[in-house]
């Protein structure tokens, strides 16, 4: 049995995470600055939160050495909008706290360390299909903190052994993230219905998205921490899940919420920027740790409403 330490583990992704991990069984603890999470309340008192800061050096190697851990998923970050307001801070919790995991890792001789890195190392304006040769030009701060903490992982794993691997996500599709996100229009427009209330979309019928739901995305990293070594050409890893019109989208909504009130009204300048995002080429994952997503559009929103309609008051 695994015991794990989840860095941002009351985050939206990380508590996905903690579920998934406690269902095979293996324990969990969370290291995050919050005191608890909505979306975990029916399991909290089945896992360990240690209340920590992750710029504090001290704190993370106490939190790794004390709960005996032996895989580290590093989730925490500084995400946009805040992560382009404060740069030196983004820097501080990004790329700082990211070392201080490598470090605590390499002491402890932890077994493995798991890194959520984004499509946003690529910046704006890429070949569609982007492999991982493709260059990383990111465009804010957020993309510009990730590329060094994957290049660090990949320092630690050549220069000490540290068993270091990540994954490159596009935007995360699933009940309980926050509004702030530029793709925020992909879970509002099921989440607003379900809930009862109307909701424009801000994008046009025909704009394309390439997200990944999140059950995906959180198996994704287990399987990823389970693959053969031997099998791995690389430390880093991008993904793909599902791509769809705008339209689809509203038109899988209505099927089970006939009631949806949904209509759109594009924004320019967001669409300009979701425009120009890419869609990741994962064939490196599939070849080389049978990575396969299960999620589809129709499965997607499925899922998403059961979570909703299961914990309302989770989600309002």
């Amino acid at each position: 049995m695994s015991r794990n330490l989840i860095t941002g583990g009351l985050g939206f992704l990380g508590c996905y995470l903690a579920r998934k991990l406690m269902e095979k069984g293996e324990e969990v603890v969370i290291f995050d600055l919050a005191a608890g999470s909505k979306l975990i309340e029916d399991i909290k008192d089945k896992l360990k939160l240690v209340r920590g800061d992750l710029t504090d050096w001290t704190q993370v190697l106490a939190a790794v050495s004390d709960n005996d851990i032996d895989c580290i998923y590093h989730l925490a970050a500084m995400l946009p909008p805040r992560s382009e307001q404060n740069l030196a801070a983004t820097f501080e919790l990004n790329v700082q706290g990211t070392i201080h995991v490598l470090e605590a890792a390499r002491l402890l001789k932890v077994g493995s360390v798991l890194l959520v890195s984004t499509i946003a190392t690529y910046g704006l304006g890429i070949p569609h299909l982007s492999n991982e040769d493709v260059p990383q030009q990111p465009r804010n701060m957020y993309g510009t903190t990730k590329v060094c903490c994957e290049r660090l992982g990949e320092q630690y794993h050549r220069k000490y052994g540290v068993n270091f691997r990540a994954v490159r996500f596009p935007p995360v599709l699933g009940a309980g993230r926050n509004d702030s996100a530029q793709s925020a229009f992909s879970y509002l427009a099921i989440r607003e219905p379900v809930l009862g209330r109307p909701y424009t979309l801000y994008v046009e019928r025909k704009t394309r998205m390439s997200l990944i739901y999140v059950k995906d995305a959180v198996g994704s990293l287990i399987s990823l921490k389970e693959a053969d070594e031997a099998r791995l050409k690389r430390r880093i890893y991008n993904l793909h899940g599902l791509s769809f019109q705008a339209a689809d989208l509203a038109q899988e909504v209505r099927k089970r919420v006939p009631e949806a009130r949904l209509d759109f009204k594009p924004d320019p300048v967001m669409l300009d920027s979701i425009n120009n995002w890419p869609t990741l080429n994962d064939a490196r994952a599939r070849e080389e740790w049978d990575w396969q997503p299960k999620y589809g559009l129709s499965e997607s929103v499925e899922d998403f409403i059961a979570e909703v309609r299961a914990n309302p008051s989770a989600y309002k």
